[in-house]
């Protein structure tokens, strides 16, 4: 049994329960959520969904979404369908790991696949168990991208967050394999290098690659106290559930 409490996403719309210590899901997953470019009626697969809060994120910006989510872990995947009740939201959660799914989820293609693999590389991992999972590269990276272009259909989306120090390797992946490439630079502050990139990609596009002027998170030039300083782009996505659009029309 772990312990558990109630954490508010975008301004307090999601209510979301998660381990009190170890892993616990913040501002990635809800930008991984505004990225993704999914419309009403469309398919979405979100790979490595931990407790669910890019996906019930997701689901609260576009609703008629038909969402389902792989997650390894059992104490994770439980946590997101009970999220997903709690939200009043449809997440299908399919306990597996991404290596190895289920033969009936191998057999569906999706209009767009989301992902937000875990950034450390395979080393001393935390004692505890979740937060190793959800942080440690235990799976290649090669692995999750490559799950998740099967798993796409021709023509489909999939979005990406990750850090800035492995956009090479991100890169690598997805060439020969999806294009229209769009990169969105994530900086704490204005002057800061990138700590995070958004990467998202077509399956089977040769359209080319767009770099795009960064999203900067915070306003002052440092951090100043506990006051939060968000930019006005940061709350419009953090508080409100805006979105963030990197399409590439063809």
């Amino acid at each position: 049994m772990i312990e558990t409490r109630i954490d508010a996403f975008l301004g307090g719309a999601l209510q979301i329960e998660q381990p009190l210590r170890g892993y616990r899901a913040g501002a990635d997953a809800v930008m991984l959520a505004a990225a993704c470019a999914a419309r009403q009626g469309e398919s979405v697969l979100e790979l490595g969904c931990g407790a669910g809060v890019a996906a019930l994120c997701l689901a609260s910006r576009v609703p008629g979404v038909d969402l389902w989510a792989v997650e390894r872990d059992a104490r994770f995947a439980a946590l997101a369908r009970d999220n997903a009740a709690r939200n009043g939201a449809s997440l299908s959660v399919v306990q597996a790991d991404l290596a190895d799914l289920p033969p009936d989820l191998r057999g569906r293609n999706f209009d767009h696949v989301m992902l937000n693999p875990p950034f450390f590389a395979a080393g001393t991992p935390s004692p505890d168990s979740l937060r190793a999972h959800a942080r440690h590269e235990e799976t290649p990276l090669t692995t999750w991208l490559d799950c998740a272009l099967r798993r796409l259909r021709p023509g489909g989306h999939v979005t990406l967050i990750h850090l800035a120090s492995r956009l090479d390797k991100i890169l690598t992946l997805l060439a020969g394999r999806a294009g229209a490439v769009a990169i969105l630079p994530i900086s704490a502050r204005r002057g800061r290098a990138a700590g995070r990139v958004i990467v998202q990609a077509r399956k089977g596009s040769a359209a080319g690659l767009r770099l795009l002027y960064p999203f900067i998170m915070h306003q002052a030039p440092g951090h100043a106290g506990d006051a939060e300083d968000l930019t006005a782009e940061a709350q419009a996505v953090l508080r409100h559930n805006g979105a963030i659009s990197l399409i590439q029309p063809e």
